[in-house]
């Protein structure tokens, strides 16, 4: 049939706000997308009940769709909601003899491999062609957890493209993060290790650029005094996005869990100097000191003086910026990622 997708992708609508979501969006602009013929199919999207239950019902209608005439499901999951809500579409690839490839973006392996739902996982992974994870830490997890044999690839998140980084935008004394404004995210310990030296730097402020607790955030910087300091500009997207991260001097992600988080390969593709807790995949990549700073999650002491230092130290920031544009031109690079993702749908075509 004309016209018809080779590999369908299933994964949260492009409208949530999320790492997924934007996994996928940066897998559509490498070449790879076009050249398998890739579809995506949005099997859920944030808001009430019923737009879910909406969400959920068109999905599965455009996939049942679909399915007959593709090759290869490649299913996107997270926490134990998405691995339930994708069971059923893999039993049905199973059943019309698919090449499945499941895709673990998880932030945490008690929540999820070594959880509750530990079942749902070992069933969605084992009935799995390929079983794709973040980073050589996360294929530890799951080979520890799951006997899998050699079906198992790494495949790192891709740095999103940007325009023109060559365009000169002042730099602004702002330290960025990005993201949920959520517990799991640190937002608060970052406030309050900023509130330690805000006094000294009086010039500079925080930036929360997400959706999430900001009420809770900005009780917390009244609470601490540096309310003047601090702004929550809300989810951003765009033009808005872009000239925010090029007019942003340090980036900062304080979190307590990550698979392998988009938002400091964001600012990577931007050549942002990173300060962020070694979770999930990063610590595999990263090296303290040299390409980035690194603190022990919820340590606000020691936070606030990786702050201090990247905020002082223009030279250990101006080096620290070039490892970032080395992370997003070379390892990280959607081309380099591309390929890899390309290599595993043609293993999968090969086998057929």
């Amino acid at each position: 049939m004309l016209n018809m997708p080779e590999v369908l992708v299933l994964a949260t609508s492009r409208r949530t706000h999320g790492g997924i979501s934007s996994v996928v969006m940066a897998h559509e602009m490498a070449n790879e997308w076009k050249k398998y013929g890739c579809r995506w199919i949005a099997t859920h999207r944030n808001g009430s009940i019923a737009v879910k239950l909406l969400y959920m019902m068109t999905g599965m209608a455009k996939y049942l769709w679909y399915l007959p005439w593709c090759k290869t499901v490649h299913i996107h999951i997270g926490e134990a909601p998405s691995a339930r809500r994708k069971s059923l579409f893999m039993r049905l690839a199973k059943l019309t003899g698919k090449k499945t490839i499941v895709h673990f973006h998880a932030f945490d392996t008690a929540s999820t491999i070594e959880g509750p739902y530990s079942a749902v996982y070992k069933k969605l992974f084992d009935d799995a062609d390929r079983v794709m994870v973040l980073s050589k830490m996360w294929e530890n997890a799951v080979c520890s957890t799951f006997e899998l044999g050699d079906k198992v690839r790494v495949l790192h998140n891709p740095c999103p493209r940007i325009a023109d980084t060559s365009v000169e935008v002042k730099k602004k004394n702002i330290i960025l993060s990005a993201g949920v404004v959520s517990p799991r995210k640190g937002y608060h310990d970052l406030i309050r290790a900023f509130a330690i030296i805000a006094h000294k730097y009086p010039q500079w402020k925080l930036v929360f650029a997400g959706s999430g607790e900001i009420e809770k955030g900005k009780a917390i910087a009244r609470e601490v005094g540096i309310e003047n300091q601090v702004e929550f500009p809300g989810w951003i997207a765009g033009s808005d996005k872009d000239r925010l991260f090029r007019e942003t001097s340090v980036f900062c992600l304080p979190s307590y869990a990550e698979g392998f988080p988009m938002a400091v390969l964001d600012a990577w593709a931007y050549g942002l100097p990173v300060i962020a807790t070694p979770v999930g995949g990063l610590p595999d990549i990263v090296h303290d000191n040299e390409d980035i700073l690194l603190f022990p999650p919820g340590d606000t002491k020691a936070l606030a003086d990786q702050l201090e230092k990247m905020i002082a130290d223009t030279a250990l920031r101006h080096r620290i910026e070039s490892a970032s544009r080395q992370f997003a031109e070379e390892s990280f690079n959607i081309i380099t990622i591309g390929h890899r993702l390309g290599k595993i749908y043609s293993e999968l075509s090969d086998k057929r």
